[in-house]
């Protein structure tokens, strides 16, 4: 078995990269015509939200962590903005909708959390 790095073993990296995979699922039903816009934009921004959690956790200073986890949740926050306009735009009905909100939600909580935790270092 190969060496588990920290990033790994946390919940919210674990839950985010579930999230990677149901975007990334989710997405090749919409239009071709949106392979360049919606459909990389919310590519990219859940992969954000994965990759700035782990890039965060290899920070030595708890200020450079907190930032990778804030920009971690702002990530996230562009990919529930993008769930709402695909929504409106039908390309994602409101049960699906629902069901990745629920996911956002309790990832943005465990990051706020992991955040806040940092933040405490440094007082």
């Amino acid at each position: 078995m190969s060496h588990i790095f920290s990033f790994e073993k946390l919940k919210v990296w674990q839950d985010a990269r579930v999230l990677v995979n149901k975007v990334y699922e989710t997405t090749k039903n919409y239009p071709e015509n949106e392979r360049f816009g919606l459909t990389n934009q919310m590519r990219r921004a859940v992969l954000s939200v994965c990759s700035n959690i782990a890039e965060g956790s290899s920070r030595t200073s708890p200020k450079d962590q907190a930032d990778f986890y804030q920009m971690a949740f702002s990530s996230l926050n562009e990919l529930l903005n993008q769930i709402i306009i695909s929504q409106d735009l039908n390309y994602l009905n409101v049960n699906e909708g629902f069901l990745c909100r629920v996911k956002i939600e309790k990832i943005s909580n465990k990051i706020n959390a992991l955040r806040k935790s940092t933040l405490i270092k440094i007082d």
